[in-house]
């Protein structure tokens, strides 16, 4: 596949991170927006973690993108949302404030499915004993959706090919060309996915043995113990708020 949601090939550059740790970390961070302590200006601190991230991991154009994305939203926020009036001010307020509470945990999402392989994620799994009903699913979707995403695009390229497009009278042509295969296609890749997942013993009932190692580091201590203080933080604010 030309695409896929969890990384295929382990890099190696930077400081690595037990694929547990960075799932602790994206809890923390979902955890927070949802609990409402974003309204406060400690917000601020938990949101510099997947600029960290991707530091430490050297994924410059990731950070990049991500502080800028970040500061331009926490600028509009404090020098342009409160001097626009009205209507055209909610929707400024609207289109500033989803990126800006949303994207640390968007990015730290993409930094988990960019440096995790599939064997690191279910070693991890198996790690933190999450059952295999929950384990397999999901490592079976981390390969359904980009194969899904490469036969779509596949299924327009053929129909651009044979001219059938929105205008010209073939709208309702659409239908019959590009869903009716979709769908074949989806079948198709569950079948083939899941045969794949039991050859490789994922369903067995003996314990799968795994060959990447993972652990616990300092590096890993560290942001754990992060994430703790950030939870602990926002059960304080659920208690005396």
């Amino acid at each position: 596949m030309t695409s896929e949601l969890l990384a295929s090939k382990k890099n190696n550059t930077g400081i690595q991170f037990d694929p547990r740790t960075k799932m602790a970390v994206l809890f923390t961070l979902v955890i927070i927006i949802l609990g409402g302590s974003f309204q406060t200006t400690l917000y601020y601190t938990p949101a510099l973690l997947p600029l960290l991230f991707f530091l430490f991991s050297k994924m410059w154009k990731s950070a990049a993108i991500y502080a800028v994305t970040f500061l331009a939203c926490l600028c509009l926020q404090f020098f342009a949302v409160p001097y626009v009036p009205g209507i055209p001010g909610y929707l400024l307020m609207i289109i500033v404030l989803l990126p800006l509470y949303f994207s640390p945990s968007i990015a730290i999402a993409y930094y988990f499915v960019a440096t995790t392989t599939v064997s690191e994620f279910i070693a991890g799994m198996e790690r933190l004993h999450i059952p295999r009903q929950i384990t397999i699913p999901m490592a079976v979707m981390f390969r359904f959706f980009p194969t899904v995403m490469e036969e779509w695009k596949a299924i327009g390229d053929a129909m651009k090919m044979r001219g059938i497009r929105l205008r010209g009278g073939k709208a309702g042509a659409i239908l019959e060309y590009r869903f009716v295969p979709m769908l074949m296609c989806c079948v198709k890749i569950g079948e083939e996915l899941s045969a794949a997942s039991l050859t490789r013993g994922l369903g067995g009932p003996v314990k799968r043995t795994n060959i990447c190692k993972i652990g616990l580091h300092i590096q890993d201590i560290l942001f754990l113990l992060i994430c703790l203080a950030g939870l602990v933080f926002q059960i304080i604010l659920w208690i005396i708020g």
